[in-house]
């Protein structure tokens, strides 16, 4: 296949395959709940752990993932590309940004998504799992200590450059991927950057995200 007749139609697959908003139709037909309307805002595994509880945080956060997984496996039905080569990691890049924009501008749900990091984390296993594990493992660390996910979500992106680094060499568009990731993980979370400042971010407690009972009004937690 033509790599430009392969990404006229990867790209639009992989923004529809982000588009997958799971944390509101989740939210919406199990428990009557907009996860948008509540909590921080973003239809996003965080939040909907926050305000739905743990067994849909998760699901929320496989699904996401699952869908940044998928996109960066397109590729696969290139024949023209050999997986593995840096053209074919390009090709994943690009399908891989294209889905994180899907889950931060959803066509599905009016546009409003979340910050895309699980979508993110999908695409990384996709390109490299030793860099995704890194990544995650990098996250639960900063998490576990700070209790802040923001932070961990942001220094696990700003330090995948580095990772790449390390188990790729020098990979100049796998590089530049991840601090483009990195700069646009930092701004999608410029709210969070204000409550760290002012002392208002939410931290991150096992304890929270207890089930709901389907209709209750949930408290607002930002």
């Amino acid at each position: 296949m033509n790599d430009l007749i392969f990404l006229l139609i990867a790209l639009p697959t992989a923004y529809l395959l982000g588009s997958i908003p799971s944390a509101v139709w989740i939210g919406r037909s199990f428990y009557g709940i907009d996860v948008r309307e509540h909590g921080s805002g973003n239809a996003g595994a965080t939040n909907t752990l926050r305000v739905l509880g743990k067994k849909a945080g998760f699901l929320v956060l496989f699904i996401d993932c699952i869908k940044g997984l998928a996109a960066a496996s397109l590729p696969l039905f290139n024949n023209n590309l050999t997986p593995g080569s840096e053209m074919f990691h390009i090709h994943q890049m690009a399908c891989g940004m294209a889905a994180v924009l899907g889950h931060v501008f959803p066509v599905f749900a009016g546009f409003k998504g979340g910050k895309g990091i699980a979508t993110l984390l999908g695409v990384v296993i996709g390109i490299s799992w030793p860099v995704s594990l890194m990544c995650a493992l990098t996250f639960v660390v900063i998490v576990w200590v700070t209790r802040y996910i923001s932070v961990g979500s942001m220094l696990a992106c700003s330090l995948s450059p580095l990772y790449v680094r390390i188990y790729h060499g020098y990979e100049p568009a796998f590089i530049y991927f991840c601090v483009a990731i990195a700069i646009m993980v930092i701004y999608t979370h410029r709210s969070n950057l204000k409550r760290l400042k002012e002392g208002n971010e939410n931290r991150f407690s096992f304890n929270q995200g207890q089930k709901k009972e389907k209709n209750e009004l949930v408290s607002e937690n930002s």
